[in-house]
C-alpha cells in the first residue's frame, strides 16, 4: 500500500516513506517538474522506498519516458489507455535492447557510472516496473491482449475515471463499473499479472477491492491527508469549545 506525492517538498517523501510500500509522484494531475522529481526520487532511494511516477497522458513517448527513468523512478504508471497498441509502444519506449529501444545513459541508476553498464542494463529490464492504469471502456475491451504484453508488469484500475466511462460517473459501484472491474482483475489473474487500484482514504473501499482481488493499493496522497485530519480535527475542536 503506498501514497501519492502531491507537494513538491521532498520532505513529504520522508515524511511518508517509512510507513508506505512505495510513494507515487502524480504528474497526470499536478505541475511537478522534472529536477523536483529528482529530489523526491533521491530522498526516496535514500529511504529504501520506491518511487512510482505516474506519467502525465496515454502517450508519453521517449521524450517523456527517457528523462523520468534516468533520473531514477522504479517504475512508471500510464494512465487512461485505450488500446494494445498504446501499452506496446509505452513497454518498448521503458526496455532497453532487445527487449525496446531506451536510450542508452542511465547517469543516476548506476550510482553516477560507477556500477558496471551492461550488467546495470541486464537487470533493468528486469527490475523497472511498468504499469497501466485500466480506466476505460476501450482498454477494458482489450483487456486480454494487453495482459498478455511482454514486459508489462502490472495493471492498476481507476474507478473514478472508469465510472465516467461507463457514463454513470462517481458511482464506483455500478454494475456496469463492477462488471468491468471485475472482468479485468479475471484477465490479469490468469496470466499472473498483479492488480492494484487507486482510491481515496475511505478504507471501506480497499476491504472491498481486496476482496474483488485486487492486490496493491494507492490510498490517498500528502495534501488529501493534511486536509482531512485538519477538517476533522477542528470540526472536533470547535464541537467541544462550544459546549464549555
Amino acid at each position: 500500500m503506498g501514497a501519492s506525492v502531491y507537494f513538491k517538498d521532498p520532505q513529504s517523501t520522508e515524511a511518508l516513506a517509512c510507513s508506505s510500500d512505495f510513494l507515487m509522484y502524480d504528474l497526470e494531475h499536478q505541475p511537478m517538474g522534472l529536477d523536483t522529481l529528482r529530489e523526491h526520487l533521491m530522498v526516496a532511494r535514500h529511504m529504501n522506498t520506491p518511487g512510482i511516477v505516474r506519467v502525465p497522458g496515454p502517450h508519453p513517448g521517449a521524450g517523456i519516458l527517457k528523462p523520468i527513468l534516468d533520473i531514477g523512478a522504479h517504475g512508471v504508471i500510464i494512465p487512461q489507455v485505450t488500446s494494445a497498441e498504446e501499452v506496446r509502444e509505452v513497454v518498448h519506449h521503458c526496455r532497453y535492447a532487445p527487449m525496446g529501444e531506451r536510450g542508452i545513459w542511465p547517469m543516476i541508476p548506476t550510482n553516477y557510472g560507477r556500477e558496471d553498464l551492461v550488467k546495470f542494463i541486464k537487470e533493468a529490464n528486469k527490475q523497472l516496473w511498468v504499469c497501466v492504469m485500466i480506466e476505460t471502456s476501450q482498454a477494458v475491451d482489450q483487456i486480454d491482449e494487453i495482459v498478455a504484453i511482454e514486459g508489462l508488469d502490472s495493471i492498476v484500475l481507476g474507478p473514478m475515471d472508469l465510472s465516467a466511462s461507463c457514463g454513470v460517473i462517481g458511482k464506483i459501484d455500478h454494475p456496469k463499473v463492477i462488471e468491468r472491474i471485475d472482468k479485468t482483475i479475471a484477465a490479469a489473474h490468469a496470466v499472473g499479472m498483479p492488480v492494484g487500484c487507486g482510491l481515496s482514504t475511505a478504507i471501506e473501499n480497499v476491504v472491498k477491492f481486496a476482496k474483488r482481488g485486487v492486490q496493491w493499493f494507492q490510498v490517498g496522497g500528502d495534501c488529501p491527508y493534511m486536509v482531512e485530519f485538519h477538517d476533522k480535527l477542528f470540526a472536533e475542536a470547535r464541537g467541544q469549545l462550544d459546549l464549555i
